[in-house]
């Protein structure tokens, strides 16, 4: 009963706003969020009471920034709920090989994310943050009332406590585990009949490609998440699902987006401060530098993103006073094909789960690159890495062509390509067109 007042407050609180109709108001109230916030935060974390010593509450715009690898060297010391690094990453990376993602430590669910920098990271939710963001998520998200009934289709490479906290009477949510083969996805599609779908870009564009031939659903809703959406992407899934697709802008270190009824991207500036770095002189492209006011487990104070993010230049229709962004310019990704042992058919293998083989092999890596070449022949660049490092990536790689039942690619490691100037950096790149593309 207590989790589903909380789920509730929060939907009403994002639902109909905090009343702040422009932007002088909204940063105002934001300034005194954030100040009330610190005051509370600064005494029960050991890291971020000695990191802003000296520094008085008022200036909290200028204070010394954190990023991932700040947040991962000092987690134990950083996080409020007495967890050690280790303690969190062996619960992350048990939960990532049984695929029970159930299991939480002291009450804290625990999850492993890689982010756009490449190298893994920690993010923790209680039982009141779960509470919290299900209530923002679905004030946000969902179309219509909280009363109506709605079928949710998420499809992510990992399962969360977070995640089934939507599920609420009405609300029937469904995970579909994106290591699974889409033909399973199609049945299971076809029974639950979901009024949302939701999914990383990549996904959805396989599902949409066979929509009116194995799939026939008629979503009211298509979301997407996980990865960047690319203005080609859109465009597809938008002409083989007729409607606007939408997006959600998530990460590690918050739910920092979605998209308004009518498709603009704004920031969620009632639950997060969002400073912008900006990195060209039109002042249209920046970092994001984060600060959010309501997460206490894990607190999120002036932590840079590395993402690269464009702001709109005019206004949206909505009236809305938070920030209304034209792209996310995050990774772009591809999906490899690998050869099935059986069928010698070609089966996709989606980015992240290249990304969590590579990353998950050893805590050493702090940068790699992935690029397929050929159905048989993926390169390997890696940063950070020691003896054994090569090996263990490896062996990470054939337990993800086992698990997907495929032909083991040969591996050749090489050196970290150079960024070349004016080209978007890809962690993860397909270079080679598949036999249907020919």
């Amino acid at each position: 009963m207590f989790q589903n007042s909380k789920i509730l407050m929060q939907y009403l609180k994002r639902k109909y706003g905090n009343g702040c109709k422009s932007r002088a108001e909204l940063q105002g109230w934001q300034e005194k969020k954030v100040q009330e916030f610190l005051k509370k935060i600064l005494p029960m974390s050991n890291f971020y009471r000695q990191y802003y010593t000296g520094w008085a509450i008022n200036d909290w715009p200028t204070w010394p920034i954190i990023n991932k690898k700040i947040m991962m060297d000092n987690f134990t010391a950083l996080n409020t709920v007495g967890l050690t690094k280790e303690e969190a990453f062996a619960v992350a990376m048990a939960a990532e090989e049984s695929r029970d993602f159930t299991p939480t430590v002291r009450g804290v669910t625990v999850g492993l994310s890689s982010g756009t920098s490449g190298n893994r990271g920690l993010f923790l939710a209680s039982k009141d943050e779960q509470a919290k963001w299900a209530g923002a998520i679905l004030a946000k998200v969902l179309p219509g009332s909280l009363l109506r009934t709605h079928r949710i289709a998420f499809f992510l490479r990992a399962n969360s406590n977070l995640y089934q906290t939507v599920g609420k009477r009405q609300i029937q949510f469904e995970f579909f585990d994106m290591l699974k083969p889409i033909d399973e996805h199609i049945d299971r599609l076809n029974k639950f009949q979901p009024t949302i779908l939701a999914g990383p870009p990549s996904m959805l564009r396989l599902l949409a490609d066979a929509l009116h031939n194995k799939l026939y659903i008629t979503p009211a809703k298509v979301v997407s998440v996980a990865e960047v959406l690319d203005p080609l992407d859109k465009q597809c899934l938008e002409a083989q699902f007729q409607q606007t697709i939408h997006q959600i802008y998530q990460c590690t270190e918050g739910f920092l987006g979605v998209t308004c009824r009518y498709g603009t991207l704004h920031l969620n500036e009632d639950l997060v401060v969002i400073q912008k770095d900006y990195l060209d002189d039109e002042c249209r492209r920046f970092s994001p530098i984060i600060t959010d006011f309501s997460r206490t487990s894990q607190p999120i104070i002036r932590y840079r993103l590395d993402d690269i993010i464009t702001e709109r230049t005019d206004g949206c229709p909505c009236g809305s006073p938070f920030t209304a962004i034209e792209q996310i310019e995050g990774r772009c990704d591809d999906i490899f094909y690998i050869e099935a042992k059986t069928t010698r058919r070609l089966v996709p293998v989606f980015p992240d789960f290249i990304r969590r083989a590579i990353i998950t092999a050893d805590e050493c890596i702090i940068e790699y690159v992935a690029i397929q070449k050929a159905e048989s022949h993926i390169q390997i660049g890696l940063r950070g890495h020691q003896a054994g490092t090569k090996e263990r990536v490896q062996n990470s790689l054939d337990k993800l062509w086992d698990i997907m039942n495929t032909v083991a690619p040969h591996i050749e490691f090489i050196e970290i390509p150079h960024k070349i100037a004016g080209r978007k950096l890809r962690r993860v790149e397909r270079q080679f067109v598949v036999r249907w593309e020919k």
